[in-house]
């Protein structure tokens, strides 16, 4: 952040602070607490890009979340969109897969049996490849291993689906193509890991970066849910397959000014609609099921 945005957001956010804390007080009387899903990328102390979260950030940030919120998986977060939420609630994601995760973020999070969902991209985490956003700044970051993911796996750490090359799927228009990226790469990380594959995770996930067939064929493929990264609020009587997520930034007070629903989000953050009917049977391919 600027520095001369700081004290103008810390000013917003105390004297609206009465506020947020009365109107979280009643939606949750009335089961209709916010249920927010976090992204973080990397954390390590080598400050790598501005994808990266140092590790005492990211413990102050959970410090504070465990405090405040229940922190719940995919699947809970889900069922308290289906249902009702009686309480702020907040499910913990990592985008793309790099192993410094290995080092501090992950294992504190196993420690205290705090549930995360973890999406990785199929190709860089089998070839050990770094990402194309990292070749580009020429950080050609170290991503998690095979084996690594199994551990995590088995520690109890939700692997994800985030495409096969880390896509921007809003720019593919190709059936065969989205596919490949939404539905065999999962397959195969599935078969890679031994363990189911049940949750997906667009790429960047802006609205231009979103794809209505891809949001098809990730349903038909038996994906439980498919999370976007623009920022956005969940809510009971929300559609539970679309997961809006929110940025977990490394400035404390832009997390809190999120997490504590900032009215001006609420009201201006538009989600991304998309059509639910199944995809229609193009070049005469038909998606598939993910192992169950």
């Amino acid at each position: 952040m600027d520095a001369w945005k700081q004290p103008m957001l810390a000013a917003y956010y105390h004297a609206s602070l009465p506020y947020r804390r009365w109107w979280n007080r009643r939606a949750a009387a009335r089961g209709m607490a916010p249920v927010m899903v976090l992204f973080y990328h990397r954390v390590a102390d080598d400050s790598a890009g501005p994808w990266t979260i140092s590790r005492d950030e990211f413990t102050a940030q959970i410090d504070w979340l465990e405090e405040r919120f229940d922190l719940v998986s995919l699947e809970e977060t889900q069922r308290r969109i289906r249902r009702a939420c009686p309480r702020p609630t907040v499910s913990i994601t990592f985008d793309d897969g790099y192993a410094e995760n290995c080092e501090h973020a992950l294992p504190l999070l196993i420690k205290r049996r705090i549930p995360c969902t973890y999406f990785v991209s199929t190709r860089h985490v089998v070839r050990g490849l770094p990402f194309p956003h990292d070749v580009q700044c020429d950080l050609p970051l170290q991503p998690n291993t095979i084996e690594q993911l199994r551990a995590l796996a088995a520690a109890g750490i939700e692997i994800g689906a985030h495409t096969r090359t880390h896509a921007d799927l809003g720019r593919i228009h190709d059936i065969k193509r989205l596919r490949d990226e939404v539905v065999f790469a999962g397959r195969e990380l599935a078969a890679a890991i031994g363990r189911d594959v049940r949750y997906f995770a667009f790429p960047y996930g802006q609205h231009e970066n979103l794809n209505i067939d891809a949001f098809r064929l990730a349903r038909e493929a038996g994906y439980r849910a498919v999370c976007s990264a623009y920022g956005g609020f969940n809510f009971p009587g929300d559609d539970p397959f679309h997961l809006q997520r929110i940025h977990a930034d490394a400035d404390m007070l832009r997390l809190k000014n999120w997490l504590t629903v900032d009215p001006r989000k609420l009201a201006f953050t538009q989600r991304f609609h998309y059509e639910a009917e199944p995809v229609q049977h193009r070049n005469g391919m038909l998606a598939g099921a993910l192992p169950s």
